[in-house]
């Protein structure tokens, strides 16, 4: 998946990687060598909307004066002024499984989704993937 982002084979975008996660750490690796911004946003252990908030909080090192909500998310996706790229923003997002039913996940996927397209026509495009390592023997 990350090899096909670098090379052009595959847009930018959401998108869903099959991968263990060493491998996903190999890619990650060379995303960054790349030029690409990396996050990965791990969910483990979060249950509610306070929690993942504060959790992208954590990943993408957003200011102090995030405002703990959906918006502030997205307009802080759509700025990354304080997280400079060269070639483009990653965000891996890491154990969705838990909270794939849930309100939370399915809005910050939208709000994700806003980010890549804000993000599509600029020389630093953004990539959401979602691990699914679950399914990797």
């Amino acid at each position: 998946m990350i090899e096909e982002l670098l090379t052009g084979r595959t847009q930018p975008g959401m998108h869903t990687w099959h991968a263990d996660r060493r491998e996903a750490a190999r890619g990650v690796t060379e995303a960054e060598r790349a030029g690409w911004r990396v996050f990965w946003l791990d969910a483990t252990g979060v249950r509610d909307k306070a929690a993942l908030l504060e959790r992208c909080q954590e990943e993408f090192a957003l200011p102090s004066y995030f405002g703990h909500n959906w918006d502030a998310l997205e307009d802080s996706l759509k700025d990354l002024s304080w997280a400079p790229a060269t070639r483009g923003y990653l965000v891996v997002y890491d154990h969705w499984q838990d909270l794939a039913e849930a309100e939370i996940h399915r809005t910050l996927v939208d709000v994700l989704a806003s980010a890549v397209a804000y993000w599509r026509p600029t020389p630093t495009p953004m990539a959401v993937v979602l691990l699914d390592s679950e399914v990797v023997a």
